[in-house]
């Protein structure tokens, strides 16, 4: 019986590891999308909604990788660091390049569409 709860237990797991990734995945793209795919709006606005929900897209990448990172008792001496784990990974790669992008847009917008406007 033993074995047949620690085999039940290891399925919860992996459920709820795939889950919390899933949620990452769905969270980064609610930022993305407040980042770049309101119409009409300048990109002070964009930033301030896309804040609260990057806050949001953290706490979720964060606990994705605590139960990424938690191993059961025989195979504890493995651990490994929440922060390397593929959830968070995903997490900061893509903040990097939202980061990199919103910066771009942001230039373009302020330093080369009002010339395109007069000419």
């Amino acid at each position: 019986m033993g074995e047949t709860a620690e085999w039940g237990w290891a399925m919860l797991l992996d459920l709820a590891r795939a889950i919390s990734f899933f949620l990452g995945i769905v969270s980064l793209y609610w930022v993305m999308l407040s980042a770049f795919f309101v119409p009409g709006s300048r990109w002070q606005e964009r930033l301030e909604a896309c804040l609260f929900r990057l806050a949001v897209a953290a706490c979720i990448a964060l606990a994705s990788g605590m139960l990424f990172a938690w191993r059961p008792a025989a195979r504890r001496m493995e651990q490994e660091s929440p922060l390397a784990t593929l959830p968070m990974r995903l997490f900061l790669w893509s903040l990097a390049g939202m980061s990199i992008l919103f910066a771009l847009s942001w230039c373009i917008e302020e330093y080369f569409l009002p010339w395109a406007r007069k000419g």
